[in-house]
Formats: C-alpha cells, sequence, structure tokens
C-alpha cells in the first residue's frame, strides 16, 4: 500500500505543471478548456457509475482530474490581473472537495450532489475564461472564448442525457438539454459567419454541425439513445471543435 501511494504521489508530481501558458490567446484556450472539463468529468462519472468501459470512462476521469488542477495552477502563475486571480482562488476552493468525490467509486447519491457542484465549478471556469478574453482585447479573443465553450457544450449535452440514461432524475433536464443546444446551434453561426476563417476552420465547423444534428434528433425522439453512441458523437464535436479553438488561438498570435 506504501509503494502505491508513494508511486501515485510521484505520478501526480511528474503531471503537475506540465503545461505552460505562453500568451494571453494561449490563456483563454486553457481557461475555455476547464469548462469542458467539468462537463466530461460529470460524462465520465456517469458511464463508470452505468458499468459502461466504452471509450475508457475511468482512465479518462483520473486523467481530466489531473489536467484540471494542471491547468489551474498554469492559469494562476499566468495571470497578474487581480478579478482574475480572485475568481481562480474560488475555483480552487470548489475544486478541492470535488475532486475528492471525483474519485471515490460513483454513486447514484452523490451524482445528485455532484452536478450542481460542477455547474458552479463551469460558471467560476466560464468568467475566468471571460476575463482573459476581455484583456486581449481583440475580436479574435472573443471568437477564441465562442469556440472554446462548443468543446464544454458538446460535453454539458452528453453529461446531461448520460445522467438521464443512468436515471438521475433532475426536473430541470429538458431545460438546461435545450438551452445548451440553443447556446450551440447560436455560436456555431457566429464562428461559420467570422470573417478571418480559413478553409480548414469552415471545414471543421462543417463537421461540428453535422455532429450537433443527432443531439437535435435525440432531443425531438422519444426513444433512449445508448450511452456509446451519446458518448461517440460528444467526442467527435470536441475532437473537431478542439482543433478549430487552436486554429483560432493561432489567427490570433501572427
Amino acid at each position: 500500500m506504501f509503494l502505491k501511494i508513494l508511486f501515485a504521489s510521484l505520478l501526480w508530481t511528474s503531471l503537475l505543471h506540465a503545461i505552460e501558458i505562453e500568451n494571453i490567446s494561449h490563456a483563454i484556450d486553457v481557461a475555455g478548456k476547464q469548462r469542458m472539463f467539468t462537463q466530461r468529468l460529470l460524462k465520465d462519472y456517469a458511464m463508470i457509475g452505468m458499468g459502461n468501459t466504452f471509450g475508457n470512462p475511468k482512465d479518462d476521469l483520473q486523467k481530466i482530474v489531473y489536467d484540471f488542477e494542471d491547468h489551474l495552477h498554469a492559469l494562476e502563475l499566468f495571470t497578474h490581473e487581480s478579478a482574475t486571480k480572485k475568481r481562480i482562488a474560488d475555483a480552487k476552493k470548489l475544486w478541492a472537495p470535488i475532486k475528492q468525490k471525483l474519485l471515490l467509486t460513483p454513486t447514484k447519491k452523490d451524482a445528485v450532489t455532484l452536478q450542481p457542484e460542477l455547474e458552479k465549478l463551469l460558471k467560476i471556469s466560464d468568467d475566468i475564461t471571460k476575463l482573459f478574453a476581455a484583456q486581449s482585447g481583440t475580436s479574435t479573443g472573443e471568437i477564441i472564448n465562442i469556440s472554446g465553450r462548443q468543446r464544454m457544450l458538446s460535453q454539458r449535452m452528453a453529461s446531461l442525457y448520460m445522467l438521464k440514461v443512468w436515471g438521475i432524475n433532475d426536473p430541470q433536464f429538458q431545460k438546461k438539454l435545450h438551452a445548451a443546444m440553443h447556446l450551440f446551434k447560436d455560436s456555431l453561426v457566429k464562428l461559420l459567419a467570422y470573417e478571418k476563417n480559413i478553409p480548414q476552420l469552415t471545414a471543421l465547423l462543417e463537421k461540428a454541425k453535422r455532429s450537433f444534428m443527432f443531439f437535435e434528433i435525440m432531443a425531438k425522439s422519444k426513444s433512449k439513445f445508448v450511452p456509446t453512441l451519446i458518448y461517440k458523437k460528444s467526442n467527435d464535436i470536441l475532437k473537431n471543435m478542439n482543433t478549430a479553438t487552436k486554429l483560432y488561438t493561432k489567427l490570433e498570435t501572427k
């Protein structure tokens, strides 16, 4: 047991400080990814709770827990702006008990409290991203924010549906799902209309649009969709929007 704990500590040390934020555009990207992580963690948690191993959710959850903490530390080191530092401190305080719960065996009882806790962390992470976007002072900074938010929305749509399939009854489920879908669709319109888009960006956005059609069909259907299909489609959007966000970041630094 001692050796296991020692190994885990060494692994944790090696994973921390794995990234160094290069500039404000990179900070917007990293902060925006934190929003996505809050919802991806919930999706993985529900998949593990259901006993579904598609996509290795157990390994993914552990990796994202490490990544979230590493990114939070990197953002804290990068910023010198007081309002941003305060919100990062708020995120750290909220994160500590959430992290402990995430690393325990998932239960429906814990899921009921974990979902609103991660929503609070999502809100703080969104505030941090917006503060960095405002510091950039450019239109591309806001586009990076919107593009990065699409990553979160892909995981939010999936995590909400995963909880429903698992049997977690949330009276606000339909309202939350429709709000996420509406924001994703409106944001996609804004991104596709952006005047600085290069052909590669437009192609990625069109791919995300096609994958999003699955969620539109799912929302209108009375049938239950299998978790593996939801997992895959949400990750397809995530992959394409992550690449798009990185391209927008490069546009800003040119």
